[in-house]
């Protein structure tokens, strides 16, 4: 039997990756009740920095192999230059692990450069080793399909040397590309969607939708500010956030929030909790924060939004928890669909805030009278090749979707970003819904 010691680092990183997820199921479990909420925060990120840097360790040998190992005999390898580009490969790698313990000790109420470096070499990291992957792979179909031996001769080492070269370009172009397009001001998307059973003197009523803003290691004030100006140009009657809104502690980050104050949508500003509020283990003095800034949480409940023409006039808003408040047994919280229903009937329109498309999905299973779903948390897979991931993992992507004959869902791709301030194959996004009655 083979011990420990003689297994390959890969194997080690694997198996240290499997001993962190198992003390995370089992503190969740066994020391929730034990521990008080500031140890439970720490241990929580903690755990989970360790659990992906173990599995990201697997990757940067690879990266280390590719980049630097496959050079070592070749006659640059003595070279001034090839020594700076080993370190170069080494810092890269050093601050892409380091990005996850960045909410641990660089949350502020704007964004550390660190932090934000950090953030762009954990994005890049992803599209290298995708590439990598990717041409590694063909390398070897092409060696199949060729019939080559097994003994490579000095095309076949060229080609292995391109393959890294290649890859690393195709990985700066990319970042940069993200970095650009997430730079730019969340765009506008005006989506007009029909609501069964809605008053008509409710016909155009404006709804705006944010989701996934991350407030925390790279985002901060200045871009909530800029995403709270923007709101207010339009004008929007109800003002909703379908969670996601920060990763950080309500205490450490609240300079940062105060942007909010400023939404004043005449018919209400309504917030829902994600699955990162649950991560912070903060969700409490969250609440308490947002209902300062006359941000209504609907942790689980419902309200009725009345026709400013009409007070007879209403329709059903509802909000229901983040279902992995269930998976971390937050105490009080988790997906209550009858709770947060209870009293709106298939007589008025419903309108549901869940941040998951999972749990659109769930609710429409239960409650399929429900008439629209506002959703987030998708990112719209925020940068490539994560895009394929966040589109096979989630019932509804981005965007709209009909769902038999009077029931509509929408994704928001994120108004901003989560991490890594990058955007490829996506883009962030306010979403203005007009409400059309039947």
């Amino acid at each position: 039997m083979i011990s420990f010691k003689q297994l390959p680092i890969e194997a080690k990183a694997v198996v240290a990756a499997g001993v962190v997820f198992s003390s995370m199921m089992l503190s969740r479990s066994y020391l929730a009740e034990k521990l008080d909420f500031r140890t439970r925060h720490w241990l929580l990120r903690l755990q989970m920095a360790l659990f992906f840097n173990s599995l990201m360790l697997v990757g940067s040998l690879h990266v280390w192999r590719s980049t630097v190992t496959t050079f070592t005999r070749s006659s640059a390898a003595s070279s001034f230059c090839f020594m700076l580009w080993k370190v170069a490969v080494f810092m890269f790698l050093a601050l892409a692990h380091s990005s996850f313990f960045t909410l641990l000790f660089l949350v502020a109420e704007e964004p550390y450069f660190f932090s934000l470096a950090a953030y762009t070499c954990l994005g890049a990291y992803i599209i290298l080793i995708f590439f990598l992957f990717t041409l590694g792979s063909v390398e070897q179909a092409y060696k199949f399909l060729a019939g080559r031996a097994a003994k490579a001769g000095t095309g076949n080492k060229n080609r292995t040397a391109l393959k890294p070269v290649l890859a690393v370009l195709l990985t700066v172009v990319l970042t940069v590309v993200g970095l650009l397009n997430a730079s730019q001001p969340p765009t506008v998307n005006s989506v007009e969607i029909p609501v069964h059973k809605l008053p008509s003197t409710m016909n155009n009523l404006k709804v705006v939708l944010l989701s996934d803003i991350h407030l925390g290691p790279t985002v901060g004030k200045t871009k909530l500010a800029m995403i709270v100006r923007m709101v207010k140009a339009l004008k929007p009657d109800i003002t909703v956030i379908v969670g996601d809104l920060s990763d950080a502690e309500a205490k450490i980050i609240r300079p940062a929030v105060e942007p909010l104050g400023e939404l004043d949508s005449p018919l209400g500003t309504y917030f829902v909790t994600g699955n990162h509020e649950y991560y912070t283990s903060d969700v409490s003095n969250w609440f308490e924060l947002l209902k300062s800034f006359n941000i209504q949480p609907l942790h689980n409940e419902n309200v009725k939004i009345v026709s400013p023409k009409s007070t007879s006039d209403w329709f059903c808003l509802a909000g229901v928890d983040d279902i992995e408040a269930d998976v971390l047994r937050y105490s009080g919280h988790g997906m209550d669909l009858k709770k947060a229903l209870r009293g709106c009937s298939s007589e008025h329109a419903i309108v549901l805030l869940a941040h998951q498309p999972v749990a659109a999905k769930w609710a429409l299973q239960e409650r399929p009278d429900i008439n629209l779903i506002l959703s987030g948390h998708t990112h719209g897979g925020q940068i490539f090749p994560l895009n394929a991931g966040a589109y096979l993992l989630n019932p509804f992507f981005v965007g709209l979707y009909q769902v038999g004959q009077n029931t509509f869902v929408y994704v928001s791709p994120g108004t901003m970003y989560y991490g890594m301030p990058m955007r490829l194959g996506s883009r962030a996004e306010i979403t203005e819904i007009i409400l059309r009655s039947p």
